[in-house]
């Protein structure tokens, strides 16, 4: 894997590089793949599929279009244990990306940072969810999440970050991960591994 051989140049990360190599996929349907990600916040994964699979159910247990989303009752969200903000911010979503044209193909055209500025105007899209969306539903290899918990919890292990000045800490981390561009992804892939595993 091409990428390996970048990262093995950070002697730290070097030591928690699995031979398993991790492979990027395109998802398609990205529009619901971000609303996905707003359902699964602040769930385990367990609890936010079993949401997941009660949201297809809805559908015929068919991803819906976007439209479809917006024209299903607020009632019928809650039913399969959304919080009302949580519906709200998948409405939200939905109209946005009405509103704005915004289809897989349009989002395989831009950059990462065009992407973000673009989908953090959503009321409900943080930073975090929109890097998660790049990493996993359009593979992109040059992202670091820099606010996610694993991550900052791996790296403070690592490297020895002290993780009292959050500020600090973040300038730490991405000092460290300009150095991994542009497989940032990977090493974000890795560390989460060692710090499950």
């Amino acid at each position: 894997m091409e990428y390996m051989s970048h990262l093995q140049k950070d002697k730290k990360l070097a030591s928690i590089l699995t031979q398993e190599p991790f492979v990027l996929k395109r998802k398609k349907n990205l529009p619901i793949r971000l609303m996905a990600s707003i359902m699964s916040q602040q769930l385990s994964t367990k609890v936010a599929a079993v949401i997941y699979k009660r949201f297809l159910a809805l559908y015929d247990g068919k991803e819906p279009k976007v439209d479809a989303v917006l024209a299903t009752p607020n009632e019928a969200l809650r039913a399969i244990g959304l919080s009302n903000a949580k519906v709200g911010y998948i409405k939200n979503v939905a109209q946005f990306c009405i509103e704005h044209g915004i289809t897989d193909r349009k989002l395989a055209t831009m950059s990462n940072e065009s992407i973000i500025e673009l989908l953090v105007q959503i009321k409900g899209v943080g930073k975090w969810t929109v890097e998660m969306l790049l990493m996993f539903g359009l593979g992109r290899e040059d992202v670091f999440a820099v606010d996610d918990l694993g991550i900052q919890q791996a790296m403070c292990r690592l490297y020895k970050i002290d993780a009292t000045h959050k500020k600090t800490m973040q300038q730490m981390m991405l000092q460290r991960a300009q150095k991994w561009t542009p497989y940032q992804t990977y090493a974000c892939l890795h560390l989460w591994n060692w710090k499950d595993s």
